[in-house]
């Protein structure tokens, strides 16, 4: 997998993400968050893009898998023949957040909604993230036509 850091791990990093994007909204608009996380998903991501264009999603659950543990998120990955799920139980960008003393944008949880879409765009598969909770969602992607 492409996308694997080893260093140290600084969580502190999801406060300045939330402090960027509730500049940029205000700043610049929605529409710039818009273009800034479908332009990560297809360039920041690309290979994870690719091997989805390719209908292989074995990145993307690799991907998955290793931040979340690596961050310490409660998880869990569901593979179906219809679908992968990620259920997450706690977040731990929200987590960081919130032991930062930090309220989470009301826009936060947008990154990975359209992080997520951006990836499966162009691909055989869609994607729908539900926010089920603070730091809790289930993002899956299934096989395009597929309920």
């Amino acid at each position: 997998m492409r996308y694997r850091e080893t260093g140290e791990l600084h969580l502190d990093f999801h406060g300045a993400t939330n402090t960027t994007i509730n500049y940029i909204a205000k700043n610049f608009g929605e529409e710039a968050l818009h273009e800034i996380f479908s332009a990560v998903g297809q360039k920041v991501y690309k290979s994870i893009h690719e091997k989805l264009k390719q209908g292989d999603a074995s990145e993307l659950i690799e991907h998955w898998q290793y931040f979340f543990s690596r961050e310490k998120g409660v998880f869990q990955i569901k593979e179906t023949p219809e679908a992968i799920i990620l259920e997450v139980s706690e977040c731990p960008a929200v987590r960081q957040l919130l032991k930062l003393g930090l309220t989470p944008s009301p826009l936060f949880c947008t990154q990975t909604i359209l992080v997520n879409e951006a990836l499966c765009a162009d691909t055989p598969f869609e994607s729908k993230t539900e926010i089920t909770g603070c730091g809790k969602c289930r993002q899956t992607i299934t096989k395009r036509g597929v309920k």
